[in-house]
């Protein structure tokens, strides 16, 4: 197959004996040419790095969109303390609600 001088750029990369091999060998079972296979795997890396970086331009987006929206809420280790304390005098109830209705030994 020959491919058209402006459509095609030549390059060349080198690759380890194994990693030859395996490309000669999935060009066989795949009945391409081993230039196309690896032109598919950088397209699916060119994609994928793509999509990532979009993904992360709008995860930013998504952080700047909703910062501050909760001011109202206490920071974490505010939270948990308070939460713990809750707890703490919860379970403090609840023992002596239990001695409390516990039948005196005679």
């Amino acid at each position: 197959m020959m491919y058209d001088q402006y459509i095609m750029k030549r390059t060349q990369i080198y690759l380890s004996e194994e990693q030859d091999r395996q490309l000669g060998e999935r060009a066989r079972t795949e009945g391409r040419t081993r230039s196309a296979i690896i032109r598919a795997a950088i397209d699916d890396y060119l994609a994928r790095n793509k999509s990532d970086e979009m993904r992360h331009a709008q995860f930013v987006e998504a952080l700047r969109a909703t910062a501050g929206i909760a001011a109202y809420l206490p920071d974490g280790k505010t939270y948990v303390e308070a939460m713990r304390a809750n707890d703490l005098r919860r379970q403090q109830e609840l023992e002596r609600d239990w001695q409390s209705a516990e039948p005196e030994a005679s």
